[in-house]
Order: C-alpha cells, then sequence, then structure tokens
C-alpha cells in the first residue's frame, strides 16, 4: 500500500487574500514505511510573504524570487502522488492552496476523498486535547528539535511518524547498532545444549551429613 505525507508552506492563510504556495514536501510510504522516494521544492509565488508567514517559515522575497514557479513543476507533481493517498495535517487548509494552484493552470483538483487528515484523526482520538503537529510529537515521544522553523520536509518526517501512531500502528525501530549482538544471542541459544541434571546423595553421604548436623552444629533453643 502507497501512501503519501505531504505538506506545504505558503505567503499566508487564506487563498482568498491571493496567497501562493512557496514550498512543497512529500514523503512515500510503502506499508506504513517511509521510503527514500520524495518529492521537494521552493516555488516563486509571484508576491510577497506575509510577515506572520516569515516568521513561520523564514523564507524571504528575495529567496523565493529565484525559484521555480508551480507551473513548471506541476507535472513532476502530479506524477509523484498519481494513485496514492495522500496524509496531510489540516488538510483544508494544503488542498484549497493546491487546488488553487491548479485551478489556476486548469488542472484538475485533488478530490478530498482521496485524502486522510491527520487532525481530524487526532481530533476524534483525542478530544478537547490539543492537536497540532508539535502537541502530538509531544504526546508520543517523538524528538521534534530540528523544528525551528515550519519546513515543509522536515514536517513530512514528523508527520509520518504521527500518523502511524495515531493508526495505532507500531512504529519500526531499526538499532542496527545491536543487531549483530541480538543475533550472536539467537545464535547462542539455538546451540545451547545445558540442562540441569539433579545427583542424588548415596547413603554413606547422608550418613556423614547427619553426623555434621549432630556434632559440628549448636543446638537451636527457640
Amino acid at each position: 500500500m502507497k501512501e503519501v505525507i505531504l505538506d506545504t508552506e505558503t505567503t499566508g492563510l487564506s487563498v482568498k487574500e491571493g496567497h501562493r504556495i512557496v514550498e512543497i514536501g512529500c514523503i512515500a510510504l510503502e506499508n506504513l514505511i517511509p521510503t527514500s522516494e520524495k518529492f521537494h521544492c521552493y516555488l516563486n509565488p509571484g508576491r510577497k510573504v506575509s510577515q506572520k508567514a516569515l516568521e513561520v517559515h523564514g523564507y524571504t522575497d528575495e529567496f523565493l524570487s529565484t525559484q521555480k514557479q508551480f507551473k513548471n513543476i506541476v507535472d513532476e507533481f502530479l506524477l509523484f502522488i498519481e494513485d496514492k493517498k495522500l496524509i496531510i495535517h489540516n488538510a483544508e487548509f494544503d488542498l484549497s492552496h493546491l487546488n488553487n494552484e491548479l485551478a489556476i493552470l486548469n488542472k484538475p483538483k485533488i478530490k478530498l476523498d482521496n485524502v486522510t487528515d491527520t487532525l481530524s484523526l487526532a481530533r476524534d482520538k483525542f478530544p478537547g486535547s490539543p492537536v497540532s503537529l508539535d502537541a502530538l510529537c509531544k504526546r508520543y515521544r517523538i524528538d521534534s528539535s530540528k523544528r525551528a522553523k515550519h519546513t515543509a520536509l522536515v514536517d513530512c518526517e514528523l508527520l509520518s511518524k504521527v500518523y502511524i501512531n495515531l493508526i495505532d500502528q507500531k512504529e519500526p525501530l531499526l538499532d542496527f547498532k545491536n543487531m549483530d549482538n541480538d543475533k550472536n544471542d539467537l545464535e547462542l541459544k539455538k546451540n545451547n545444549k545445558y540442562y540441569k541434571k539433579v545427583i542424588k546423595a548415596n547413603p554413606d553421604e547422608l550418613n556423614l551429613h547427619k553426623t555434621y548436623l549432630k556434632n559440628s552444629l549448636k543446638k537451636n533453643f527457640f
């Protein structure tokens, strides 16, 4: 089963105010395990970044002005997500911006029925509790220290770990450092022919033991 963790960063909150996408990040999952297949790009939005958005992701107008436009990467992006379920945190926000960009180019919109919103999953699972990505990382003890700014690819990496916890799947933890030791321990257990043998005392040994108890130990008056 192939899925894609997806996240975007934008110039501001609302497409109705003309805000555009400045970054797209995607990581493909194979049977819930992150793969090396990734899609990532910065985009020239053709407008200024709002001050609030700048504080969130840190991408300046000067930096973004040198990047490609959405029309230059749209085909590659659509090919990457084709026939895959999308996993998005707060899907309404990301889809509104993605579908706006697609509409500008007269491309078909991304359908909501092919999307799993982890924000909705978290609200159902933890009603009344904070369900931001940071809050969920804290709940599941996921290290989010490298999330100094909200960048799409870092957020995708964190969301992939949050997602498998939300759907009650155990995250695979590979400790390559200890694998050799574990293998050796397994071999030892497999080849170990040790067993416990009970040796009973003979009559002479029993008599010696009784004599020792009688002559060598003080009487117990208690």
